[in-house]
């Protein structure tokens, strides 16, 4: 009789042993904080001032803003937003335009994505898949395929620096260039 209970005891702790067992992606999901934004807004639009200036106006329709459970808190706009930057006569510099976009609080860093379009007073256009905008050295940037169309030609290429307003830009890989010209003279313009 105590080597049936013996062997019965030995059976069950074997079956708990074998039957316990914890995924560990499923423990690690457990104490991990989940992370949802803090704030939420639709067709926000915010105004930054500096010395009672207006510098820039960001409309977006979406806004998601993540600054708990977080190492650098930020804003995600999942549904497009709109981008005008100014100068010192508060007259429009630049505008920039993207289908999602990131804004790292901290590092004052923004980053556009899915067609990203940034157009200057000179009506020069950029247009790019990814872009990165630092607020502190104010200056934009991506090494994506990048097109610039200007009222003379289209270059295209692969990675582009230029301050936020694009007014002075340099493109890192030029893969070509289309002159444009007049339609009625055939004359470039």
């Amino acid at each position: 009789m105590i080597k049936f209970c013996i062997i019965i005891a030995i059976c069950f702790l074997g079956y708990l042993l074998v039957s316990c067992t914890n995924d560990i992606k499923q423990v690690a999901a457990m104490t991990m904080p989940k992370r949802s934004p803090s704030q939420i807004g639709d067709s926000v639009t915010l105004l930054y001032t500096d010395s009672a200036k207006l510098k820039i106006v960001l409309k977006a329709n979406r806004m998601l803003m993540y600054d708990r459970n977080v190492s650098e808190p930020f804003t995600v706009m999942p549904k497009g937003f709109f981008v005008t930057m100014f100068d010192e006569e508060e007259k429009t510099s630049a505008t920039l335009k993207g289908k999602f976009g990131v804004r790292y609080d901290l590092s004052k860093r923004m980053e556009a994505r899915y067609n990203v379009e940034v157009i200057n007073t000179k009506g020069e256009k950029l247009e790019t898949e990814r872009l990165v905008w630092d607020e502190v050295t104010k200056r934009i940037y991506t090494d994506a395929f990048v097109k610039i169309t200007t009222n003379k030609e289209i270059i295209m290429g692969k990675g582009l620096e230029s301050n936020q307003d694009f007014s002075k830009y340099e493109m890192k890989e030029i893969t070509g260039t289309i002159h444009l010209q007049n339609d009625e003279t055939g004359l470039s313009k």
